[in-house]
């Protein structure tokens, strides 16, 4: 990582940790981004929506895109990447959750919230489906900072390929649709 990079995210966690955390918000963060380990959270949520008609392609597309964000982040960039977590490398810097996987770039959890949270975009029914998406992702990015376990960088990026995840889960599951057998589809 640059050091221009690296200082700005060292200083944006200090910041966030001094600042930010307290006695009100800890509990709700501490669970919410446990709630994203293995991408549980959103996994559930892509099944649930696959038992619901109107929401079957929205749900299948959710679990491809984040089949397609496991691949590319957990088994490729973050091995290839091992950037040390920020208790690793800041002084004296205190994380608020254990985390097993020392590596930090990008940020799986954040890449699974906008995996699933981009491939609901594009193929939920409602308007309010796709707002709660992606705030959930959001807050799951958010979550993560606050609980010291990524840096800014980390979660950025783990948003951003997260979306093309996304729109690529949603995009091969457009592509096969007409193929699944209309009784697994539901009516259209």
């Amino acid at each position: 990582m640059p050091d221009f990079i690296q200082q700005f995210d060292e200083q944006a966690l200090v910041w966030i940790a001094q600042n930010i955390r307290g006695a009100v918000l800890d509990p709700f963060m501490k669970l919410y981004t446990q709630l994203g380990n293995t991408g549980m959270l959103f996994i559930v949520l892509g099944v649930l929506m696959l038992s619901w008609k109107p929401t079957r392609k929205a749900g299948l597309s959710a679990l491809c895109a984040m089949l397609i964000g496991l691949i590319v982040v957990n088994f490729t960039i973050k091995p290839l990447a091992s950037r040390p977590r920020p208790w690793l490398v800041i002084e004296n810097f205190v994380n608020l959750v254990p985390e097993r996987d020392p590596n930090s770039f990008p940020s799986g959890h954040t890449n699974a919230a906008f995996a699933f949270a981009l491939a609901v975009c594009v193929s939920a029914p409602k308007r309010w489906m796709k707002v709660t998406a992606v705030c959930m992702a959001a807050v799951m990015g958010l979550s993560r900072l606050y609980v010291g376990v990524h840096f800014p960088s980390d979660v950025l990026m783990g948003a951003v390929i997260g979306s093309l995840c996304g729109l690529a889960g949603a995009w091969v599951i457009r592509k096969v649709w007409g193929r699944i057998p209309v009784r697994l589809r539901g009516q259209e």
